[in-house]
């Protein structure tokens, strides 16, 4: 079988060109030949698809990447197959998608968004994104670059650091930690939370949401640490490392990336019980998962041109969608209290978690998995 993987190529930072990458290397080590593309080059794809001759093109994103993803490949008599992620809705493309013969989702949860809103799914194979063990890894936090990581954010020796990531802290849940840290403020003080953003602290959306949300509470400014920019991949197993927490209840979610690879680096989790991470984390063992306390649900939501649509408008639901989830604080502020305070519980649920991650998610294995389900469902040796 030859495949060529469309994903933002060479790879970036984000998570969909990185699930792309995973699956590139991952197949290529199993010994399948594959090639990569970016998900835009028309010309490339062509290209590709004229003298490499691919069986399938296996394509990286979104319902709205249709037309790169899917269409294209269609026109040229290559077969698609998608590897979708869903934003909280679908808005187009319904039977253009569901009449594929395979198609490839991150979670459950994004089967259920996509049958929730008309797409026939039947045909739809979950299949987790995987994860690099041997790039993530325990490491002690005694360890040189470690220490200078958490010495930076400015965490003492007898102090515990959660750690949270996201392209925004606040889609990961950082306000709802934020309130569950004052809980437990005065049973266990010794803690400092990190909130790493890829935005600019001068053009973080909800900026001052979260100082004000601080000021209210009435924690102390200097046991939090928002702290903006693109980091290397590289960079980013010793920024897990240097955490005795990873923390992202995060309000959508489709599977959670970085959550699995905290778990690599031996660090517990603690999330919300709903979507992706309902999936990868197990809770009471590798980590914790809040109960949903609310949800966000919307009767309406406005349609663009570049979703397929001939012109801007509004589409009304017959029955409201949810968006997005919020987990119950009083959750949060047991599962922080019980980490940060039991360094045996810690240690054991970060070493069942690392145990966890490296049998589930090795992206070898998970590349392997796919690509023994297109050869079986499309008929490819």
């Amino acid at each position: 079988m030859r495949s060529i993987v469309l994903y933002a190529y060479p790879p970036e930072t984000d998570g969909l060109s990185l699930q792309g990458d995973m699956l590139l290397r991952g197949m290529k080590e199993n010994g399948e030949e594959a090639m990569p593309c970016h998900w835009r080059s028309d010309l490339q794809k062509e290209w590709l698809y004229k003298t490499f001759r691919p069986d399938v093109a296996l394509g990286i994103g979104f319902w709205g990447y249709t037309p790169e993803l899917i269409l294209h490949p269609q026109e040229f008599g290559v077969q698609p197959v998608p590897w979708l992620v869903a934003d909280g809705w679908v808005a187009n493309y319904h039977d253009v998608i569901g009449n594929l013969p395979l198609v490839f989702v991150t979670s459950d949860w994004v089967r259920q968004t996509y049958e929730r809103d008309g797409v026939n799914t039947k045909n739809f194979v979950v299949s987790h994104i995987g994860v690099e063990p041997e790039m993530f890894y325990p490491v002690s936090k005694s360890d040189p670059k470690v220490r200078t990581i958490r010495k930076m954010f400015g965490v003492a020796e007898d102090e515990k650091m959660i750690l949270t990531v996201g392209g925004d802290v606040t889609s990961k849940g950082a306000q709802e930690v934020l309130q569950a840290l004052a809980k437990i403020d005065k049973q266990f003080p010794k803690w400092k939370y990190i909130c790493k953003s890829w935005e600019e602290e001068d053009e973080r959306d909800h900026a001052d949401e979260e100082l004000e949300l601080i000021e209210q509470l009435g924690l102390d400014k200097n046991k939090i640490k928002f702290v903006a920019g693109s980091c290397s991949r590289e960079f980013m197993p010793a920024l897990l490392n240097a955490a005795d927490i990873y923390a992202a209840p995060s309000r959508l979610e489709g599977y959670g990336m970085i959550q699995v690879e905290a778990m690599a680096c031996g660090i517990p989790v603690v999330s919300i019980d709903a979507m992706g991470p309902k999936e990868t984390i197990v809770h009471g063992k590798t980590g914790f998962l809040a109960r949903v306390a609310e949800t966000v649900n919307l009767e309406s939501e406005i349609i663009y041109p570049d979703m397929g649509f001939k012109k801007q408008g509004r589409i009304v639901f017959d029955e409201p969608k949810t968006f997005a989830y919020r987990a119950n604080v009083d959750d949060l502020a047991e599962h922080l209290l019980l980490l940060l305070s039991n360094t045996d519980r810690r240690a054991e649920m970060g070493r069942l978690a690392r145990e966890h991650a490296v049998k589930n998610f090795h992206y070898r294995d998970i590349a392997r998995s796919m690509s023994d389900t297109i050869k079986a469902r499309l008929e490819l040796s």
